[in-house]
């Protein structure tokens, strides 16, 4: 297959025709300029407190580094069973690699003293992923179907607020994010190219995809899946099955070879009772038990789960612009696709291919919410794995929408005005996303979009206002300031390593205390969460009082806040 068109001036982009190599070269230096890009603005805004997992990860990747010191200190016992199983045991309900990579980044800042503060050492690594995710959503979506589309849908994807909040964080959601829109790219390169270089690539991709999270599992069923859908193509236009799927089998052989391998490579905990470990680790994630969760005023906890709760949360987190130019995108493509399929001509159905692998994106993503068995306890973050084809299908939609104005403005003789159409429709289409996101910031898991009345009238309607205890840095400053020498604090929702974190980033005075109870504090803090209201009673019995001393929050929600003991 053939590459596609970056002209803007079609309404519908022949993909059989390539850009120039001058182009090509262009946009591979406008993506990475435009990651690196990203990353900057994320060290920028690397503010927000640390969330509960963060703390679990930098306890693990301490201890991953102090392996990696050993291996070159010592080889010989690094390599044995004691000294391994003794440093990766930690955390090992998850894959090794993004903690890995957080653990050499705080191992280089250590040595070189790179980043200003040691917890931004240990996030740079998910930073450095978020701009990877957004240069190759950038790429595909030119390759796919030109400039605007690249643009719209890059930008469209790390300015979801709650991406772009997650994007900040030591955590492995972008980190997968990246990875699994990697992969879906690389195999979409194999069905366009010959040789071996792509289909490695794809199963190298879907290897540190395995090594990152358990998202990955549902790439080997979306590839399947569009190779069937490829060989029924075939079939129905009497077509080679053969010539149909010689490259998507060469990117599932490889998935099926490289993957295993370099998860194995990259995760020293499997290298002793490997199926045992296997096992047990995918048996955590399939019987994963079940935390709180608020939607629409009742807690979660237990199934049946609401399987409304993946589709309302998305209307109610992702800009509601990037939601109607996708659904316009997918519309318009839609439309061509099946028309083109009804032809049975296989030069141009083929050309869909890119559609379908895109749908399928979204598809397994959301899949597994289809049962009301999923557990909900994550939020939105479970399943942003879709969002990049998300963002792909509402660039299209912009570039459609700026193609058609542009012919309508030529039929009455105004082509001059029709110049400014697509970067009319660009800044549209991205600039409420980018407000969104940087005036939500860093209160990204407390942002809901417009369409419900904003972080408001989520509350109204009892979505869940926050989670995983990041907030206590909204705090630091109160506490710094009303806290004597010494003084406790009980800091409710968030996880001792955090806590420990932001004192050593110097944001919280080292001699603070963190203690377990509200009664044993001078100070109690409150995360709020519908399951956790009495830990808030609590501090109203222990310390007499019911009247806050600083309450934080986005758009006067209230979020976060404190009790100070009453002194005689």
């Amino acid at each position: 297959m053939s590459e596609p068109a970056d002209d803007p001036q079609s309404s519908r982009p022949s993909l059989a025709l390539g850009p120039s190599e001058r182009l090509r070269r262009l946009y591979a230096l406008v993506a990475v300029a435009l990651g690196a890009a990203v990353v900057a603005l994320l060290l920028l805004t690397s503010d927000a407190g640390y969330a509960r997992d963060e703390g679990f990860y930098f306890y693990a990747a301490k201890r991953y580094g102090e392996w990696f010191v050993l291996l070159v200190r010592d080889r010989g016992e690094a390599l044995r069973r004691a000294a391994i199983d003794a440093h990766f045991v930690v955390n090992h309900e998850h894959p090794a690699l993004a903690k890995s990579l957080f653990a050499v980044s705080h191992l280089a800042d250590r040595r070189l003293g790179l980043f200003a503060e040691p917890g931004t050492a240990f996030r740079f690594p998910a930073m450095v992923l978020a701009g990877v995710m957004t240069a190759i959503t950038f790429h595909w979506g030119v390759r796919a179907r030109g400039a605007v589309t690249g643009v719209v849908a890059a930008l469209s994807l790390i300015f979801m607020p709650r991406v772009f909040f997650h994007a900040h964080l030591a955590c492995f959601d972008v980190p997968i994010t990246a990875l699994f829109v990697a992969t879906f790219y690389a195999y979409d390169r194999t069905l366009k190219s010959s040789g071996w270089l792509w289909p490695a690539l794809t199963g190298l991709s879907f290897g540190l995809a395995l090594s990152t999270k358990h998202n990955s599992w549902f790439l080997p069923i979306a590839f399947a899946a569009h190779a069937s859908l490829l060989a029924l193509m075939a079939w129905r236009s009497r077509q080679s099955l053969r010539t149909t799927l010689r490259r998507p089998l060469a990117a599932l052989l490889t998935m099926a070879t490289i993957g295993p391998l370099v998860l194995f490579a990259t995760w020293p905990w499997l290298w002793f009772d490997t199926w045992a470990r296997l096992k047990e680790y995918a048996s955590f994630h399939v019987n994963h038990e079940y935390y709180n969760m608020e939607f629409l005023g009742e807690n979660y906890w237990k199934p049946p789960f609401p399987r409304g709760y993946a589709p309302l949360m998305t209307v109610a987190t992702v800009p509601l612009v990037t939601l109607v130019a996708a659904a316009f995108g997918t519309a318009a493509l839609g439309r061509d696709a099946l028309r083109d399929l009804r032809a049975r001509e296989p030069e141009v159905a083929a050309e869909h291919a890119t559609l379908v692998l895109w749908a399928l994106g979204v598809a397994v993503s959301y899949g597994p919410w289809l049962s009301s068995g999923t557990p909900i306890f994550g939020g939105t973050k479970h399943w942003m794995t879709a969002y990049p084809f998300l963002a792909l299908f509402a660039g299209a939609g912009v570039e459609r929408a700026a193609s058609v104005i542009r012919e309508e403005l030529e039929l009455v003789g105004a082509a001059g005005v029709g110049r400014v159409v697509a970067p009319a429709c660009v800044v549209l289409a991205l600039a409420s996303p980018v407000f969104q996101s940087l005036a939500a910031h860093p209160w990204g898991l407390s942002a809901y979009t417009p369409i419900v009345g904003g972080a408001p009238g989520a509350a109204s309607l009892g979505l869940n206002r926050t989670f995983w205890g990041y907030t206590t840095g909204s705090l630091t400053d109160t506490l710094n300031r009303e806290l004597p020498p010494g003084g406790r604090v009980y800091p409710h929702d968030t996880a001792g390593a955090s806590w420990e974190m932001l004192q050593r980033d110097g944001r919280l005075r080292k001699d603070l205390r963190a203690v377990g109870r509200a009664d044993d504090a001078d100070v109690a803090l409150y995360h709020h969460e519908l399951h956790m209201q009495g830990q808030e009673y609590q501090a109203w019995v222990a310390y007499g009082t019911v009247q806050p001393v600083v309450v934080s929050g986005l758009d006067g929600v209230p979020v976060v806040w404190a009790y100070k003991r009453r002194r005689p």
